[in-house]
């Protein structure tokens, strides 16, 4: 992509962690297990990089997937832990699209992301994807995703996922390839909602192991912005 556009890291944690899945939200068209049609972004490239991601905070599982049933994946930055994930180089405007569909709005309106990027935080609105997250920079480019505007609740308001769900989120850090089947079959039965519910083999027998799209590398860290007070 040209280097004159603004470029982000869309940090993906939850079903965008798969680059096929995550394609709709570039290119337009229905998932397979879902029932909206997604339109698609402006710019319907696909990400110039995608590479594992370590962020500080935790991912958990709450509310009702109306798509996948179960809980669906949020994230923290306050929590104390690490989160894995996928991130995927986009342009501001790229991002502002995926934003917008996760947030079942039209895309096709650029977000004023200087704000986020300079605080870390920027609430659109109170659903469950409108607040959006600047938790660092990792190559000097700012790292950004969306979550809900609650910390994450206690174990009353945690919901656990389906194996669908975990068996497409297992899929999409596999390709990663910073980490083995077993890894991520552990690490995702670990998180608030899906603790005690599965263990790290009823997760790793959901599928086979996932073939990494490219040669083994350890994953990227976020790094705090030196530019915030």
């Amino acid at each position: 992509m040209p280097e004159s556009e603004p470029r982000v890291w869309y940090a993906a944690y939850g079903a965008n962690t798969h680059v096929e899945r995550l394609r709709y939200y570039l290119e337009g068209g229905r998932p397979p297990e879902a029932v909206r049609v997604c339109p698609g972004c402006r710019d319907r490239r696909p990400p110039g990089r995608s590479v594992p991601l370590v962020l500080p905070g935790l991912v958990y599982f709450a509310t009702d997937s109306p798509v996948w049933g179960g809980g669906r994946a949020f994230y923290d930055p306050a929590a104390d832990g690490t989160a894995w994930g996928v991130a995927h180089l986009l342009t501001a405007g790229q991002f502002s699209d995926v934003a917008a569909q996760e947030m079942y709005r039209e895309p096709g309106g650029d977000l004023d992301l200087a704000g986020v990027v300079a605080t870390g935080r920027g609430t659109l609105g109170p659903g469950r994807y409108e607040t959006l997250v600047c938790p660092g920079l990792l190559d000097g480019i700012p790292v950004l995703t969306f979550t809900a505007p609650w910390p994450m609740p206690d174990d009353d308001g945690l919901r656990a996922p389906s194996a669908a769900y975990l068996r497409h989120l297992a899929a999409g850090l596999g390709r990663a390839g910073a980490w083995t089947h077993a890894e991520v079959a552990a690490h995702l039965a670990a998180r608030p909602g899906a603790a005690g519910h599965w263990t790290a083999e009823a997760v790793a027998a959901l599928s086979a192991p996932t073939a990494p799209t490219g040669p083994p590398a350890p994953p990227s860290r976020c790094r705090p912005d030196p530019r915030r007070p």
